[in-house]
């Protein structure tokens, strides 16, 4: 029976960096005999012009029928104006809520060859090996009640609702215990527990789970100085646990340390393994269809699609070890160029990993 994989191109640069991700694909697939078959769809701001909304019904549905999603990105200036329901990070938003993809991993690795290319000095950075799990379907992003309103006085004032439960905590904690189980066996849950209750409340049941995991040593950090930390010392840390909003800001920190966000690729992961994949970066409307994107961090996440969701470790690693040669050649987009490396447009640099991968 065929695996389904569903390809949501989106916006921006996401349609130019997914026709790379899908070579790799269609490579592994052949190579290994995957039996992996594809369906497209729409969503973010492309879906609101053909639609009128961010995710339209026909998508969702392909996405309850997929095994995995491969998403480019959403968004853009063009559709900022427009009411936050029908905004085009809803239709992402959506899908996370609707598939419960609670789980999202971000490694931040800093290959060798782009110690260089991070604004930190090598001698902080080089040898980083981090993944940052953060909680994606609840918190302040998901919490009621919330929007704009006026008061008595007719002051208008916009409120949140920054809220977790207990079941919601301990899953996420038991994600990154046992990938830590996998790592170096140490965690650091980022809470603000010193001013903020339902942090209180996940400091508490990280310890709880731990106890089931007495091989794994637990550490606590406020969120302020974890961003201070990932800065000054960030190899200190092997797996960092967190929220929802803290874990969108500090793995956006994070992934300037591996020398670009373009580099970064991501899992959104179900109960099950099922899950949707996607780089770090946004849409980067400002270089859409003019060849400067850098489609790694795409096909990296393929190569987490492939090892999380199929299991499928040996098409992960060649794909893995492309990228790796295709970096050692001095290749390089613009946004990890630098002296004395070969500058490369999009398409070169899918072309590229491609022929490391048949050589």
């Amino acid at each position: 029976m065929a695996r389904n994989v569903l390809i949501l191109p989106g916006d921006g640069i996401g349609p130019e960096i997914m026709v790379e991700a899908e070579k790799v694909l269609n490579h592994v697939n052949e190579k290994f005999s995957l039996d992996i078959a594809t369906t497209r769809a729409l969503v973010g701001g492309i879906a609101i012009d053909e639609t009128g909304h961010p995710l339209p019904e026909e998508t969702l549905e392909k996405a309850r029928n997929a095994d995995a999603i491969l998403l480019g990105a959403v968004g853009g200036p063009k559709w900022d104006k427009l009411d936050m329901a029908l905004r085009p990070e809803k239709g992402l938003l959506g899908i996370r809520s609707q598939l419960g993809l609670f789980g999202n991993l971000r490694p931040a690795i800093l290959y060798p060859q782009l110690a260089d290319a991070s604004t930190l000095k090598p001698e902080v950075v080089a040898g980083l090996d981090i993944v940052i799990v953060r909680e994606l379907t609840g918190g302040i992003y998901f919490g009621q009640p919330r929007g704009i309103r006026e008061t008595e006085s007719g002051e208008r004032e916009g409120f949140n609702t920054y809220r977790y439960t207990e079941s919601e905590i301990r899953r996420i904690a038991t994600v990154a215990f046992d990938l830590a189980m996998k790592r170096d066996k140490r965690i650091c849950s980022v809470d603000k527990a010193n001013v903020l209750e339902v942090t209180v409340l996940w400091r508490e049941i990280m310890e709880d789970v731990a106890k089931d995991y007495p091989e794994v040593e637990l550490t606590h950090m406020y969120v302020d100085n974890a961003a201070m930390q990932l800065v000054r010392a960030p190899k200190q840390f092997d797996v960092i646990v967190t929220g929802n909003m803290f874990g969108d800001i500090l793995s956006d920190a994070a992934a300037m340390l591996t020398g670009s966000i373009g580099m970064l690729p991501s899992a959104s992961l179900d109960v099950n393994g099922r899950g949707m994949y996607e780089p770090c970066h946004g849409s980067a409307p400002d270089i859409a269809g003019q060849g400067k994107a850098n489609p790694l961090a795409t096909i990296l996440s393929t190569a987490m699609m492939l090892r999380y969701t199929f299991d499928e470790q040996a098409a992960a690693d060649a794909i893995e070890k492309a990228v790796f040669s295709v970096l050692d050649q001095g290749l390089r987009t613009g946004d990890i160029h630098s002296e004395g490396c070969t500058l490369v447009n999009t398409s070169d640099m899918g072309e590229a990993v491609l022929a490391a991968m048949k050589a």
